[in-house]
This record gives C-alpha cells, sequence and structure tokens, in this order.
C-alpha cells in the first residue's frame, strides 16, 4: 500500500558545520532527483550522491545524498537524508523545497513509527529510541541502547512462549479430546506452570521497579524540626549555596529543591519547612507543603540534633516516618560527637557516611539498574495487568475450577505480556496455537 512520502530536518534547529533532512516514502528518491536535476532513483541502497540542490533554476546548496532502499533502510521505506551546509536558514529553504515537491512535513516519531509499522522494530524498541535521544547520564544511555538492540523481547519471549504452550495445550485437550498423540492435562500440571510462571513476571516487576527509580531520581525529602541544619545538608550535598541558613529557626517557610548525583543513583532533593507548632501563617502554609511532600517521598533524610537533646517535636517526626523508607542523620557533630551511623556536620561539608549509606541502601536497584528491565510505565503496567491475570488463573485453579475456563485469565496475561512489545490479537495467539499441533491427518 503506497504511503505519502515525510520529510523533516533531522539534526537540531541551530547553527552548524553540517544539517541532515530526512525524507521517506515511495516518491523520496524522485523528489531529490527533482531538486538536484540528477536521476538517482536506481542508485543502490547505502549509497552517497554528490550533487547540488536547485531552487528552479538556482543553486541552493551543495550537498551529499545518503540513499537507503527499501525494505533495508531505518523506516523500511525508500529514504534520501540530505546533508546540507549547517545554516538554519539554508536548512529550512531545502526542506521547504522538498515539501513544494510534494512531501510533508513528518509529524513528530513519524520515522519511527514507520519503523515499527514495516515491522524493522517492536514498540519497546522504538520506545527506546526516544529514550536513547533523551538521556541525561550513563545509567540511561546503557539501558536504552540494550533495550533499542532488543533486550526486553528477550526478557519477555521466554515468558510468553512458557505461557503459549499452556494455552496451546489445554486449547487442544478441549477442543480435540479425541486424538490419543495429544497429552491431557489436568488441572495438576497447569498449576505448578502457573505459580512457576507468576513467580518469573513479579522477579521482572520488582526489577523493573528499582530501576526505574534509579533511573528516574530518588524523590528525596529533607526533614526535621527548625533549625537542625536540613538547608545546610541541602546545600552540603549540591555543592552550593542554595537554600538560606541563618541561626534563626523557621528561616526556610517554603520548599527548597535541588537535584544532585552520586555516582549512579540522583537524588531529586526537596529541602522542608521545620516541622513545629506555629502561629505564623506563611511558616504554616510551609509547614503543610513539607508534610505533602513527605506522601510523595521515595526517602526521607530526617534531621535530628546531635548538640541537644531529643525533643517532642523530634519524637512526632521519628513517629510519622516510621515504616517509610528512612535514614536518620544526627547533624552537628562538631558540637557534639555522637556514636551513630549516620553522623555528619553538614556546615563544614562533612556528609561522607550519609553519603555512604544511601549507596549502601539503594545497592540493590543500582544492580537492577544495569541490568536488562522494563523501561517505562506502559511497559511495567502492562506486566502487573499480565501478573493479576496470572494470579487469577492461579487462584481459580487452587479451587478446581475447569480448564476451559481458566485460559480467559491465561489469554488476558498472554495479550497484556504481547503488548509490552506491541503485538497482540486473539488471531495472533490461534495462529501460534495451532502451528504448534498437525491435527489435519
Amino acid at each position: 500500500m503506497a504511503k505519502d512520502t515525510i520529510a523533516a530536518i533531522a539534526t537540531a534547529n541551530a547553527k552548524g558545520a553540517v544539517s541532515l533532512i530526512r525524507i521517506s516514502g515511495d516518491e523520496a528518491l524522485e523528489i531529490v532527483s527533482r531538486l538536484m536535476k540528477k536521476d538517482i532513483t536506481e542508485v543502490p541502497g547505502y549509497t552517497i550522491v554528490h550533487g547540488t540542490i536547485y531552487d528552479r533554476e538556482e543553486p541552493a546548496d551543495d550537498v551529499l545524498v545518503s540513499v537507503f532502499r527499501a525494505p533495508r533502510s531505518y523506516t523500511g521505506e525508500d529514504v534520501a537524508e540530505i546533508g546540507c551546509h549547517g545554516g538554519v536558514f539554508l536548512t529550512r529553504k531545502v526542506l521547504r523545497l522538498i515539501l513544494g515537491e510534494g512531501a510533508r512535513m513528518a509529524r513528530p516519531g513519524e520515522f519511527t513509527e514507520r519503523a515499527f509499522l514495516s515491522g524493522k522494530m517492536d514498540l519497546s524498541q522504538a520506545e527506546a529510541i526516544n529514550d536513547l535521544v533523551n538521556a541525561r547520564d550513563d545509567l540511561n544511555a546503557r539501558s536504552a541502547i540494550h533495550s533499542v538492540k532488543g533486550s526486553i523481547r528477550k526478557l519477555i519471549d521466554p515468558l510468553e512462549e512458557e505461557l503459549t504452550q499452556i494455552i496451546a495445550n489445554i486449547e487442544v485437550n478441549i477442543d480435540y479430546p479425541e486424538y490419543d498423540d495429544v497429552r491431557q492435562l489436568t488441572e495438576e500440571e497447569v498449576l505448578p506452570a502457573a505459580e512457576k510462571w507468576l513467580v518469573q513476571i513479579r522477579e521482572i516487576i520488582e526489577a523493573a521497579e528499582n530501576a526505574s527509580m534509579i533511573r528516574e531520581g530518588i524523590d528525596t525529602v529533607i526533614l526535621g524540626r527548625p533549625n537542625v541544619g536540613k538547608s545546610s545538608l541541602l546545600n552540603a550535598l549540591l555543592e552550593e549555596d542554595k537554600a538560606i541558613v541563618t541561626d534563626i529557626a523557621g528561616t526556610t517557610r517554603d520548599l527548597v529543591e535541588g537535584t544532585v548525583r552520586l555516582h549512579d543513583i540522583t537524588l531529586n532533593l526537596i529541602d522542608t519547612a521545620g516541622i513545629r507548632e506555629s502561629e505564623d501563617t506563611v511558616e504554616k502554609i510551609g509547614i503543610e507543603r513539607s508534610l505533602k511532600a513527605l506522601e510523595k517521598a521515595q526517602l526521607v533524610i530526617l534531621v535530628l540534633d546531635a548538640s541537644q537533646e531529643m525533643t517532642e517535636e523530634d519524637r512526632y517526626l521519628l513517629q510519622i516516618t516510621e515504616g517509610r523508607e528512612r535514614i536518620v542523620v544526627w547533624n552537628k557533630n562538631d558540637l557534639n560527637s555522637v556514636d551513630e551511623t549516620v553522623s555528619i556536620s553538614a556546615v563544614n561539608g562533612d556528609i561522607e557516611s550519609l553519603k555512604k549509606e544511601i549507596m549502601k541502601r539503594y545497592e540493590k536497584q543500582l544492580i537492577s539498574a544495569n541490568t536488562d528491565t522494563l523501561n517505562n510505565d506502559r511497559q511495567i503496567g502492562l506486566a502487573r495487568q499480565a501478573e493479576r491475570a496470572m494470579q487469577d488463573a492461579v487462584a481459580a485453579l487452587k479451587e478446581g475450577m475447569e480448564l476451559d475456563l481458566i485460559t480467559i485469565d491465561l489469554e488476558k496475561a498472554w495479550t497484556a505480556i504481547k503488548e509490552i512489545t506491541g503485538k497482540a490479537g486473539k488471531e495472533d495467539l490461534l495462529d501460534e496455537i495451532f502451528s504448534r499441533f498437525c491435527l489435519g491427518k
């Protein structure tokens, strides 16, 4: 089926040495041929052609055109990539000339969308390309490039295969019970396989959620009563004077945010207003915001004052953070040394024990982030759907429900797993099932 031809500038819209315009579609090579006044429609794929782009009869730019022929191209279609001189005006002029020859402006992501629709990549690989472009550090870049190379498919394919085998055997038992060469399955045989599958998907989900936290950054709240050194700690972690530090209690009245990277761990830090009873209207608003930030925090750094006795306010904060992911930090050890695991002097920049505790606390998650895992909320959400469906199937099996009813939940799990890579449908499942058996004899 013929598609319209699309074009877009593939490099940054800024002045540079060179810029690249990508054209994809049935007429891509014809359009470039007309603009160059040179026929490149018969040029072999993976060839670079030198020539001139013309605006009517006037030369517009001297270019190099890379030719990629269907289906061995990024999109699976005929593709031409025009390397122009990198002026913003000149690049946009060449693009206008291309559009004037009948191409249309590509939508965001449309080249990769066409690659997916052409079967050049699955949906997880397409998402990974965007992740690679937007990677903010080595960890995210490594994860994205692994996914581009198909790491998620390798993770999911064994689960899909096992589930297909279970469903296929059940369906054949139900529809063709008269065939002697088909092994008769029972609930006692299906249940262990289903439970094993459930353990595997849960391990994948746990690893993905751990990795996601590390890749996106850990939402971290610095909590404490007024004047215990929360702002000093924020400044020490950020290595800059972002928060105002004074001896006056209640200086911080609103949330102060920053991001710090400790090796491969990123903390999205929020310094909060000191928690205490207050009649000051502005301070009360700041305290309310602090408590709301606490509700969403993935990590709480609770700061206590080592130079003073513990107060009722300290005990209250220990109580409301009980059961949360929490690191209790004793600050001002330069004034009074304490025998605690995490003892610091934020004002002097002595916070090494806190950094070590953070690295130790997230060691498991860091390992997950450096392995092949699901990469985003869509993928994790679908894995959770599959887990829930299989959980229902296991519960039904334990209650002695008939196998033909169990397949409803199994098929839900199968569909959710297939949707992670963008390939799912009842027809696909039927094809998978009947490709495994020769029953027409």
